[in-house]
Parts: structure tokens; sequence; C-alpha cells
């Protein structure tokens, strides 16, 4: 009988997991075909075929614009799902993502450095790779302004306003700089600030896929000591797991996963944050070896649905990505802040 309960769940949790990832494939599919020019389906596989020229309207739609942005969404919605995860698994907290922790911001206020003061070391363009160490150099400053404060405090909400506080002065800090910032300049990163998949090149969606992809892997890896660890210090340590070196494994691989899609999208909010705590209600579960994959394949979904929602919903006028992600997350951070649990 326990094992009939055991297959049963078994079976329930992949049948999720499929469900899940037919859902990204149907939103990102959705992405490419609809928009102020809507192309047919039948159109997007001739360009996908090469069986369309390549100098054709469509083609270059397809092609240069709507597949980089849709895989963008999908690779950079899994890495802020994840990243999430983690950092929830490490505070053993609900409520925690990169945007809270102040992680993103750190990143933007790098970033900011390179769009806004100039800082290219010599080089005449800013290439993905320059935007990439930088907000990963921004994530980690912050994460480590983070980890010491939360060796001096105990309290999980003095923690989180470390966070906050730190957040709003690299907000500060960057607000600073477009003060004596280019006209040009400043609009670009005005409208980065505002979180977008617009504009992703091929180069870009490279550089994502080669960080992101080995990072998740990473983490799923780490699923039997994230178990272990959320029992507590003194459960994993006994059960053999180096707790110390764990622990800075989730802030890296946390912290590149946050940096990498800041880097290219902008400071994107309540994606680390709502699809994990989805996640746990949906497959009821704290098994990382289940919310890992879930989580990834839930934040591809919700990305690509909050970018879809961004593009179509007054076009041919497009919402800022970080306002829609917003709408749909800020409710779930009230119904999370009300659960006793979190108290």
């Amino acid at each position: 009988m326990v094992d009939g309960v055991r297959n049963r769940l078994v079976t329930l949790t992949v049948i999720g997991l499929a469900l899940l990832a037919a859902g990204a494939l149907v939103v990102m599919a959705l992405n490419v075909i609809v928009g102020s020019s809507s192309i047919s389906l039948a159109d997007v596989m001739k360009v996908i075929a090469g069986s369309m020229d390549s100098d054709d309207t469509k083609a270059i739609i397809v092609m240069q614009i709507r597949i980089p942005r849709a895989l963008a969404a999908a690779i950079g919605g899994a890495a802020l799902a994840v990243a999430g995860l983690l950092l929830q698994t490490y505070f053993n907290n609900p409520i925690v993502e990169p945007y809270v922790l102040g992680i993103s911001s750190g990143a933007s206020l790098f970033v900011g450095l390179f769009f806004l003061g100039g800082f290219t070391f010599g080089f005449a363009q800013i290439s993905p790779m320059m935007l990439f160490v930088g907000a990963f150099v921004g994530a980690m400053a912050v994460m480590a302004i983070v980890l010491v404060a939360a060796r001096k405090v105990k309290s999980v909400i003095t923690l989180l306003i470390v966070g906050l506080m730190v957040g709003y002065l690299c907000s500060a800090a960057t607000s600073i700089l477009t003060a004596f910032a280019d006209k040009e300049r400043l609009q670009i990163f005005s409208m980065w600030t505002m979180g977008s998949f617009a504009g992703i090149t091929w180069s870009q969606i490279a550089v994502l896929a080669a960080v992101i992809c080995p990072m998740i892997g990473f983490a799923f890896l780490l699923a039997k000591p994230l178990n272990a660890l959320a029992m507590g210090d003194k459960y994993a340590a006994s059960m053999g797991i180096n707790v110390k070196h764990v622990r800075y494994l989730l802030i890296l691989i946390a912290s590149v996963l946050t940096a990498a899609v800041t880097a290219f999208a902008g400071p994107v909010s309540f994606i680390g944050l709502a699809v994990p705590h989805i996640c746990r209600v949906v497959f009821r579960t704290y098994n990382n070896r289940v919310l890992i994959p879930a989580t990834a394949m839930g934040g591809a979904l919700m990305a690509g649905i909050c970018d879809f929602a961004a593009r179509n919903v007054i076009a041919p006028t497009e919402l800022p990505l970080a306002a829609v992600t917003s709408v749909i997350g800020a409710p779930i951070v009230v119904y999370l802040l009300t659960r006793k649990e979190v108290r």
C-alpha cells in the first residue's frame, strides 16, 4: 500500500512537471506568434526551417526579435525563480528573494556604472560579458553585506530590513549617477531599469544560456544537501554535509543567476519570490529535487506570461515588465505576509 501511494505521488509529480514544461513551451510559442504584427504558426515554422527569405520582414521579426526575446524570458524567469528558491532555503523564509535582499539593486548599481559612469576600461563598446561581470560584482557585494549582517542579527525581519536599506543605498547611488550622465545614456539606462526582455540579441542569449543553464544544473546537484539544510544546521552536519561550504555555494549560485538576468533585462522583481511558493503549494512538497526543476519551469512560464502581457495588453505601447510582475506578484506577497508561519 505504501509503495502504491509513493508511485502515485511520483506519477502526479511527473505529470505536474510535464504540464509546467508544456505550458512554458506554449507561452513561448505565443510570444513568437502574437504581437503588434501577428505572424501565423505556419510562417514561423517556415522561418525556422529556412524556407523563407531571411530578408523578409516576417523572418527578421521572428529570428531577430521575437525568438531571442521569448528565449530570454524563459531562461531569465527560470534563473530568477531558482535564485529565489535557493535564498529562501538559505534564510529559511518564504518571503526572501534577490530583489527584497537588495541583490538586484546592487547589480543595477554596477551596471549603471558602466552605462552612466563610462567605466568601459578602454573598450569602445560595452560587451554582454562586461555587463554580466559588472552585475555579478554588484550582486556579490550586496550579498556579502547581507551575510555579514546575518551573522550579527538573529531576527529574519531585521535581516530583510538590512537588505532593503542596502538596496535603497544602491538606488540612491544610481540616482546620483543619473544626475551626471548625458541624455542619450540616461534614456537607455532609464528604459533598462523598468525591466524588459526587449532588444535581447543572440550574443546575449548565448551568454545567458552559458551562465544560467550550468548554474541551475549545479543547484539541482545540491538538492540533497538543501533538503538536509532545511532540517537545521545540526541535522545537516550529522548527515556529513559541510554546512558552511553548501551555504557559500548557495549564495554564489543565487548571485550569478540574479546578475546574469539583471545585466540584460534590468531588475525584475517578484518572480523569484512568488514562483517557489506557488510550486510548494501546487506540488505539496519541500523536496528540492522536485522544487528546483519545478521552479525553473514555473519561472519560465511566469516570465513568459508577464512578458506577453507587457507586450500585448495595450499594444502597440509596451508596459514595463517590472510593473506587470508587481501586479501579479504583490498579491502573493500580501498572502505570504498574512500567513501565521511567516509572522
